[in-house]
């Protein structure tokens, strides 16, 4: 199992190498008593949002479902993940 904290500060990068950024937070959906965990906020500026220092829909979400594999200090996701990452999310 996988704590908030081992994702925290990670490089988040497509499986061609594009870097997205860094994973600053969790997004996740509360469902009657358990929390599903629905994507990474990734970037400069969700680091700022998790700080509180900017709004939450001005950043990226990486899909969970776009993680391919998370390998030493790297979150890799799929290639259309950059073009899926939804900032109003």
């Amino acid at each position: 199992m996988r704590t908030f904290s081992s994702f925290q500060g990670r490089k988040v990068v497509t499986q061609s190498g594009e870097v997205l950024g860094r994973c600053a937070d969790l997004r996740g959906e509360l469902t009657g008593a358990k929390l599903r965990v629905t994507g990474l906020c990734v970037g400069r500026k969700a680091w700022l949002a998790h700080l509180g220092v900017r709004m939450h829909h001005q950043h990226a979400i990486v899909p969970w479902g776009a993680i391919v594999r998370i390998e030493g200090k790297r979150i890799i996701v799929r290639d259309d993940a950059a073009d899926t990452a939804d900032p109003a999310a």
